[in-house]
């Protein structure tokens, strides 16, 4: 059984329904769940002033919990980077705290790792994965393995598509791909792009940077990912790993430009090798990645590996 702290570092939780069904599915799976005292908190669109969420993050850094998950995601972390407890937030790993989230959660992970190299998890929010009418065995599974101390690396099988793409063997079944020492690190595209230019971004070469978004069109991602293209980030990776892009509509103005428009495109202006179908993001069925930490990744024909145990 662990101990998880439930707080809110984003926008107002509006699901309460979602809130108390993810409560009662941690506790069903056997976990001590502490909920902060502003988790249901709410100043416009934020679970509180920024003040309140501020000392939201504090409580949990020092609530000595095995995992602290946020309540939900949103918009308000980057408002408040330079007010955080980074010192705390570290101290805290350090103790043994696991730090988890996703979406706007993005912003707090790239600012403590760039002030503090400490390592956070993306993954699973509290309404939007546990809070779900049938919650992901999947996405269970992984937080399962981080509470318990087991997780070791994930993997999944890249499309089809995607193996003429693999530097080693141009195409076919036996595409192979192997890299060693690269920091795992990335997120919500949109919220990472907002750091660009500022303390907050870590400054990672050779690294393996994953990205996700919703609700944002193909012209938006690529215009995102122009932009970290034009800044040298992707040309300093060792690889890129693309997870889910969802919840957007294309319209007949588009004339054909999709989302594979937009992955076509980057490949064809960074030497960086661009793999696609990562299991994260807002869906379902998501693993946890641990953001800073030092990974392995091997690609055989169409299995890829990420290993950080």
């Amino acid at each position: 059984m662990s101990h998880i702290y439930i707080y809110s570092p984003s926008s107002a939780v509006r699901d309460k329904a979602a809130f108390r069904r993810g409560v009662k599915r941690l506790q069903a799976l056997g976990h001590e769940v502490e909920i902060d005292e502003a988790a249901l908190s709410s100043h416009l669109r934020f679970a509180g002033d920024d003040a309140t969420r501020i000392a939201a993050i504090g409580r949990a850094a020092a609530s000595g919990a095995d995992v602290a998950l946020i309540s939900r995601g949103g918009y308000g972390l980057t408002r408040i980077l330079p007010g955080l407890p980074y010192k705390a937030l570290a101290k805290s790993v350090e103790r043994g705290t696991q730090f988890v989230g996703l979406s706007d959660f993005t912003a707090l992970q790239c600012a403590l790792l760039a002030k503090t190299g400490a390592v956070t998890w993306a993954g699973p929010a509290l309404g939007e994965d546990f809070g779900a009418e049938e919650p992901d065995d999947i996405m269970e599974a992984c937080f399962d393995d981080l509470a318990d101390g087991q997780g070791e690396g994930s993997g999944w099988q890249l499309p089809k598509k995607d193996l003429p793409c693999l530097p080693a063997a141009k195409g076919g079944e036996g595409a192979t791909l192997h890299l060693r020492k690269a920091t795992l690190w990335g997120g919500n595209l949109s919220v990472l792009c907002s750091l660009v230019g500022t303390p907050w971004l870590p400054q990672v070469k050779g690294g393996a940077l994953f990205l996700e978004d919703v609700n944002e069109h193909p012209y938006r991602i690529e215009r995102q990912l122009t932009q970290l293209l034009h800044a040298g980030i992707l040309d300093r990776q060792k690889v890129i790993l693309l997870g889910s892009f969802n919840r957007f509509k294309t319209v007949p103005h588009d004339r054909g430009f999709k989302l594979q428009t937009v992955i076509d495109w980057l490949r064809t202006q960074t030497r960086t090798p661009v793999l696609t179908g990562l299991p994260f993001g807002h869906v379902p069925t998501k693993v946890l990645l641990p953001v800073g930490q030092e990974v392995e990744l091997l690609v055989q024909g169409r299995d890829a590996l990420i290993f950080w145990g």
